[in-house]
C-alpha cells in the first residue's frame, strides 16, 4: 500500500501551507486484549497526526479508557473522495469491515472541502455509499458517524454543506451523530495566543488532541445508550 499525501500537502495544494508535524504508521491489527473491535475511519485528524506520540491521539485516548480493542488505518489527506485510488485494491472501508469490529468510527470529509468545487456530487454520492456499505456489511456493529473536524477559524461554505450531506447519510443507516466536531478547537487555532496547534498549523498537538478526547468521551456519555 503506498502511503499518502498528508493533509498538509493536501492543504498545500489549495492554500498555499506546508507541513511539519510528525505522522503516525496506521494501525495494521487491532491493540490486543478481550475487549470490542472499534474501528475507526479517518484522515490525519484521527490517525493522531502532530501528536508526540500516538497514544495521546484521542482515538486511543478513548479507546484505552473504555477497554477498546483499537483499530485505527486512517490515513493522512484521505477524503471520501480525496486519495482513494491510492489503496490500491483494498481502500479504508474495505480494512475496516474485514475486521468484523463491534463499533465503527467514522470522521471524515475535511479534506473533500479541497475538492468540492471540481468534485461536489461525487462526495455527496460517496458519503452516502460509504456508509450504507459500512452498514451493509457490518449490521450488527454500531456506527458512530462525527461531524467533520476543522482546522482554522475561518469556514468555508462547503464544510456546512459537507457536513450536512454526513449526517444525512448518517441518519439514512440508523447511526448515531455527534455534531459540533468542527468546532471543538474553535479558539486555539494556529496564530492563536492559546493555540492548540503543532507546528505546522495544521493538525492538533498534544494538548489539541487531549481536549479533543474530552470533547469526544463526553459526547459518547450523551449517547442513547452512552458508550
Amino acid at each position: 500500500m503506498r502511503r499518502l499525501r498528508s493533509l498538509a500537502s493536501v492543504a498545500a495544494l489549495a492554500l498555499g501551507l506546508s507541513a511539519c508535524a510528525a505522522s503516525p504508521a496506521p494501525d495494521a491489527s487491532p491493540t490486543p486484549g478481550s475487549g470490542p473491535v472499534v474501528a475507526f475511519y479517518g484522515d490525519s485528524y484521527t490517525l493522531g497526526t502532530g501528536a508526540s506520540d500516538s497514544a495521546l491521539r484521542w482515538s486511543t485516548v478513548i479507546s484505552a479508557d473504555r477497554g477498546w480493542r483499537e483499530f485505527n488505518p486512517s490515513v493522512n489527506g484521505l477524503g471520501f473522495v480525496n486519495h482513494r485510488s491510492d489503496f490500491g485494491e483494498d481502500d479504508l472501508p474495505a480494512l475496516v469491515i474485514a475486521q468484523e469490529p463491534d463499533i465503527v468510527f467514522v470522521t471524515m470529509g475535511l479534506n473533500d472541502n479541497f475538492s468540492y468545487e471540481s468534485r461536489a456530487e461525487l462526495i455527496h454520492e460517496t458519503i452516502t455509499a460509504d456508509l450504507v456499505r459500512l452498514r451493509d456489511a457490518l449490521p450488527s456493529a454500531r456506527i458512530i458517524v462525527v461531524e467533520p473536524f476543522w482546522y482554522t477559524e475561518k469556514r468555508p461554505e462547503s464544510l456546512t454543506v459537507i457536513s450536512g450531506w454526513v449526517e444525512a447519510a448518517a441518519a439514512e443507516i440508523g447511526a448515531d451523530w455527534i455534531p459540533d466536531a468542527s468546532h471543538w478547537l474553535d479558539g486555539h487555532y494556529a496564530g492563536s495566543s492559546d493555540s492548540w496547534m503543532a507546528s505546522d498549523g495544521l493538525h492538533p498537538s498534544d494538548r489539541g488532541y487531549a481536549h479533543m478526547a474530552e470533547q469526544m468521551d463526553a459526547a459518547l456519555e450523551r449517547l442513547d445508550p452512552p458508550l
